[in-house]
């Protein structure tokens, strides 16, 4: 007896081993034979997998830099417009495509970001697994499939041909809010979820209202994953360009004001040198333009993480 707690507490012995008893130490092996052949296919399998879903990833951004990189580093490129520029002649930058990309964007957050989180909050608050939130969460899987052409078609019928109102950025706006409201309303729904009743009940018990605990409890809590589906969904809409091509018309200068029928962004600004042949200016800034979009794309996203990161800090 003595024997076997001495071999129990031997800090030599084996983690795998177990006493039971008096009796031998049990021996937990690797498994051996098929199992092992199994998952050592399954093993590389998906590694090779994740290697070729990274190559076409690598490879365009790979591209992108290395040919748009040199004018993106120019102080020209983020100050300048492309007024008087023609594809054949040197400089100029993407200042005006950038401020409209900007302006559209704001806009567009501006509506759906209230938009859907309310409906979040209505769905997760107040009409959790009531036939009203499996009618709204349907109608939302339906709106998130729909193709950005779709959407501005149904924009330019209803805002311009019925409501006659002219072509303009917040006519595009209108089409991205179709776009960017479900993701939005998608990821703020989950994350209220993910927060605990108890801290609700909890709130409930010191007579908060309902309200005021949506307000001071829920929404601080779920800030972080909300602010993150507030920047994808925005970054998800700033590279459409279906809607810029039907909705308004390619500026090459600037123009700040957003009722304009003209106005510039980075996808338009692409579009528009889709023809110029290579080894002209004209195609370096095409290649530029997609790297700035990027840029811009990949800002929203750190943002997005480091909002969520400080949300977590702040809550430990």
């Amino acid at each position: 007896m003595a024997s076997t707690t001495a071999a129990a507490n031997d800090p030599s012995t084996s983690s795998g081993q177990r006493l039971q008893g008096g009796d031998a130490p049990l021996s937990f092996r690797r498994p051996s034979g098929p199992r092992t052949l199994k998952n050592a296919l399954a093993t590389v399998y998906v590694s090779i997998a994740t290697l070729l879903a990274l190559i076409p990833l690598v490879w365009v951004l790979w591209t992108v830099v290395s040919k748009g990189l040199s004018l993106v580093l120019t102080s020209s490129w983020w100050l300048e417009s492309q007024r008087g520029i023609t594809p054949r002649r040197e400089g100029g930058g993407a200042y005006h495509a950038i401020v409209g990309t900007l302006e559209i964007g704001l806009i567009c957050a501006v509506i759906a970001v209230p938009l859907g989180v309310l409906g979040a909050i209505f769905l997760v608050e107040y009409a959790r697994g009531t036939k009203a939130a499996r009618v709204v969460s349907f109608m939302v899987d339906i709106l998130s499939g729909i193709p950005s052409i779709v959407a501005a078609l149904f924009i330019y019928a209803l805002v311009i041909t019925i409501l006659g109102a002219g072509r303009s950025a917040v006519a595009v706006s209108l089409a991205l809010v179709l776009l960017m409201l479900p993701v939005v309303l998608r990821s703020t729904e989950e994350m209220l979820k993910l927060v605990p009743d108890s801290l609700r009940e909890a709130s409930y018990a010191l007579g908060v209202p309902k309200w005021k605990t949506i307000l001071q409890v829920v929404i601080p809590t779920s800030f972080g994953g909300i602010s993150t589906g507030v920047m994808l969904g925005l970054a998800r809409v700033m590279g459409e360009t279906a809607p810029l091509l039907i909705l308004v018309s390619y500026a090459v200068g600037i123009n700040f004001s957003p009722t304009s029928s003209t106005m510039a962004s980075l996808p338009t600004m692409i579009n528009s040198s889709r023809d110029v042949a290579p080894g002209l200016p004209g195609y370096d800034r095409t290649w530029a333009a997609a790297l700035t979009l990027i840029i811009i794309v990949m800002l929203l996203n750190l943002v997005a993480r480091g909002i969520a990161r400080a949300t977590k800090l702040k809550e430990k």
